[in-house]
């Protein structure tokens, strides 16, 4: 069974980190891009990093300079470290990859969503 799965959030102040860390498993026979989401209450899902299979990187603009996204390809984990964390990035933050998983003889690109991890910054 392919699944993402999430560690890493928890209550901070604000000014404190958080490193968060989104581990693939399963029938993949490759990963391209990896990336996390948030969705605050009553808010929609919005992208916060992506990190193309080379490197590449794209953040969202509220997070430049205090997030930094990386990827261990020798893991299948993709990793989101938090920096200067504020009051307004209280959420929960959800991983993303597009995985190719082989079932029986095929091989397919799905996307898949971890379960999400509650980030909650006290001011």
């Amino acid at each position: 069974q392919v699944q993402l799965v999430e560690s890493g959030g928890g209550l901070v102040q604000a000014g404190g980190s958080l490193r968060l860390s989104c581990a693939a498993s399963g029938s993949i026979f490759s990963i391209n891009a990896m990336g996390w989401y948030r969705q605050a209450p009553g808010k929609q899902r919005e992208l916060v990093a992506t990190i193309a299979s080379g490197g590449s990187t794209n953040y969202a603009d509220s997070v430049k300079g205090r997030f930094t996204i990386s990827r261990d390809n020798a893991k299948n984990t993709v990793y989101l470290q938090m920096n200067s964390l504020k009051p307004e990035d209280t959420a929960v933050y959800y991983c993303n990859a597009d995985l190719a998983i082989v079932v029986v003889t095929t091989t397919s690109w799905v996307e898949y969503w971890g379960q999400g991890t509650q980030v909650t910054v006290s001011s």
